[in-house]
């Protein structure tokens, strides 16, 4: 792995403020505390980051621990005043384009794009996952955390559908990682607040979703399993899944787990 003596230069010339810490028990919860003691000390898209993190949460609320050293855990804020309430849907899902196109760029002999909502897989394997968290207040403020198997062996990944750099076998460039992630959802965020850009983006995340047109099985609250063909996203970002007998739209916050069938 290429880790800069320096720090991390590029993403630093991305965020206006890059605060790389030796570990973190959640870099989502350290950031919110952060900003919540230190508002003005924050702007927007400020940075905390660390290559070990020993309790971070991932969606639904699950656990997401790597050895120390072995991942990139980051977490950004995003101050979205400027974006439509009806469009913020759309932020995870900007940010899942935003690493896939990141990690694309390192593995460029790689199928790699989006499990719905915002998985980031290389050749049908998650290498990395994104969680987004509305923080309290009129703003709406949105503490993003992401992170990414950099190099974890073969052996530590805790599942068969799991990847990293080092298990495809590539030297990742950490610093040029994070650059380019920063600099995706910086632009992704800003477009998201012009007046009809929720049409560009749907196509743009559309074509990086590898769900679309798989046959999944979706688990609702309540243990209902909903199976179909992932067929579109509508105009908030939902999965829309065909059981043959109707269309359901799936909310990211209904639904437990989007898979494909075999």
């Amino acid at each position: 792995m290429t880790i800069p003596e320096s720090g991390y230069p590029r993403a630093a010339a991305v965020t206006p403020r890059l605060h790389v810490v030796e570990q973190s028990d959640s870099t989502n919860a350290q950031l919110r505390r952060d900003v919540e003691a230190d508002p003005q000390g924050h702007p927007h898209l400020s940075v905390l980051l660390t290559r070990d993190q020993r309790a971070g949460r991932g969606r639904l609320d699950r656990s997401w621990t790597t050895p120390p050293g072995t991942a990139l855990a980051v977490s950004v804020l995003l101050q979205v005043a400027a974006v439509p309430v009806a469009a913020r849907g759309w932020i995870p899902l900007i940010a899942g384009v935003a690493m896939s196109e990141a990690v694309a760029a390192q593995l460029p002999k790689s199928d790699v794009g989006l499990k719905w909502p915002n998985d980031v897989l290389v050749d049908g394997r998650k290498i990395s996952g994104i969680l987004a968290e509305v923080l309290p207040g009129e703003a709406g403020d949105v503490v993003l955390g992401a992170g990414v198997n950099t190099t974890m062996a073969e052996v530590d990944l805790p599942v068969s559908t799991a990847t990293s750099f080092a298990a495809i076998g590539t030297d990742v460039d950490e610093d040029r990682l994070l650059a380019d992630f920063l600099t995706g959802l910086r632009d992704g965020i800003a477009e998201l607040a012009v007046e009809g850009a929720a049409p560009r983006l749907r196509e743009r995340v559309s074509a990086a979703c590898r769900t679309l047109g798989e046959r999944v099985t979706v688990s609702l609250p309540g243990g209902e399993l909903l199976a179909g063909t992932a067929r579109r996203l509508d105009e908030d970002g939902r999965l829309v899944v065909d059981t043959g007998a109707n269309e359901v739209a799936v909310g990211a916050g209904d639904v437990v787990h989007v898979r494909r069938v075999d």
